[in-house]
């Protein structure tokens, strides 16, 4: 174990054997941190926060801090949960649940750019690429293979599907669904080039971008355009699509229009 001199771990801390951490590091004593991880200086890391295998926490960075929640007071106990694999970037600040018992929670393999904040509550996926100063507020829940502009703002419950991509400098209040782009609170299309490069094969594109038109472009509301889809046959992704929508409890982003997308994919 690499700890250096500045740097202060508290009597309870779990650290596996070959944990670095760097100058003027802060590990409370609830801290469970697993084998490979790198822990830069400055980065503070307090109440029950489990960090798991081969992941680097940056210089600056705030893991398990009490979340900005009136609600919220210092008797409860919640946590942080991070998977294997992540790179969070300098001054990343990452809030544990403002509830008993609840937690934020990071999956595995992503890459969490310098300045994003996550609330309470907040669920990140896997394999997630999030641009610098990205925000989510409480509650907010990001699918797999999601990658975010810079300065994207998410609000507090919203859902994120698998695939979208958000441009940068962009709000959004109203879920997104699965596989779109996303564009200052609406819809701009599919996320057709995130698509290929995952490996979806043209059939299923092409039927993901069928059920996007029917709720999207078919003229129907979304309550008509799902009972449409009811009768008809649907793979296993393009059902991810619509399920999706029929779940969602704040609604999805409205379409756009024109045709950002590949329309000819």
């Amino acid at each position: 174990m690499k700890i250096h001199p500045t740097a202060i771990v508290e009597d309870g801390a779990q650290l596996a054997d070959d944990v670095e951490v760097g100058p003027y590091a802060l590990i409370g004593p609830e801290v469970v941190i697993g084998p490979g991880c790198r822990i830069q200086a400055h980065a503070v890391i307090t109440s029950k926060a489990t960090i798991g295998e081969r992941n680097l926490i940056g210089y600056g960075a705030i893991i398990g801090a009490a979340p900005q929640d009136l609600a919220h007071n210092d008797s409860i106990v919640s946590e942080v949960r991070i998977g294997d694999g992540n790179t969070i970037r300098e001054y990343v600040t990452m809030h544990r649940g403002s509830k008993e018992g609840t937690a934020t929670t990071i999956g595995n393999d992503c890459f969490i750019m310098g300045g994003c904040h996550f609330a309470h509550n907040v669920r990140i996926g896997n394999r997630v690429i999030l641009a610098n100063n990205s925000l989510f507020a409480g509650y907010a829940s990001v699918d797999d293979n999601v990658v975010t502009g810079g300065g994207s703002v998410f609000h507090q419950f919203m859902r994120i599907g698998k695939n979208v991509m958000t441009r940068g400098g962009t709000r959004f209040s109203k879920d997104i669904p699965p596989y779109c782009l996303g564009d200052e609170r609406k819809i701009a299309g599919l996320n057709v080039v995130g698509l290929r490069r995952a490996g979806f094969k043209p059939e299923t594109r092409k039927e993901i971008r069928r059920a996007f038109d029917l709720i999207y472009r078919s003229g129907l509301n979304v309550t008509q355009a799902l009972a449409e889809s009811a009768g008809m046959e649907w793979g296993p992704e393009a059902r991810v699509f619509l399920d999706f929508i029929r779940e969602s409890r704040r609604g999805i982003c409205g379409f756009k229009g024109g045709s950002s997308d590949d329309e000819n994919d």
